[in-house]
């Protein structure tokens, strides 16, 4: 059987999951290896059990961490973050797109003095970005700001599908809040 089979969804010792934006999730190896360190609990088990000569395991499919893990506050300037701040809108023609349709712009361009920044950068489709190329005659639906830690981990959660997760996944999301009911 393959260890692929069986992730195990990871949260903090608080019971939250660590991140959010890719979802905290660890494969088989690493989750057994942190389970035969003592580092982990167990919180749910996939219903089957491993066995060998002298050990039988049962997968978890649900792990807290037994010491809490500091998650940082500050938000960090990249694509997916730019994109989940705007809600994968295009933020001058105002049309939703999945990340790989988007690009992102700067407002004011670089070549006029634009920085690389949250208050410079904004979603846009390749469309929008082409026709407004490096002049400044597009002015975006919203204006750049820089996101708090807490409106990104809203924006997250309104982007994971729950088709995708394991049951035993469910409670603890809609526990932490990032999984609405």
């Amino acid at each position: 059987m393959s260890g692929l089979n069986y992730p195990a969804l990871v949260l903090n010792a608080d019971y939250t999951p660590i991140t959010v934006h890719p979802l905290s999730v660890w494969g088989f190896e690493r989750t057994l290896r942190n389970y035969l360190k003592d580092r982990v609990v167990a919180l749910e088990v996939y219903d089957i059990t491993l066995r060998s000569p002298s050990f039988e395991y049962s997968p978890p499919s649900v792990v807290a961490l037994k010491n809490y893990v500091k998650t940082p506050q500050k938000v960090v300037f990249n694509r997916i973050n730019i994109f989940l701040r705007d809600n994968f809108t295009c933020q001058y023609c105002g049309n939703v797109f999945s990340s790989n349709e988007l690009t992102f712009d700067h407002v004011v361009p670089r070549c006029k003095g634009g920085q690389t920044s949250f208050d410079n950068i904004v979603s846009a489709c390749v469309g929008c970005n082409t026709r407004k190329s490096n002049k400044s005659i597009m002015k975006p639906l919203n204006k750049p700001k820089h996101p708090t830690a807490r409106q990104l981990v809203k924006a997250k959660s309104a982007n994971i599908k729950v088709d995708n997760l394991h049951e035993t996944w469910h409670d603890y999301l809609y526990w932490s809040g990032v999984l609405e009911r």
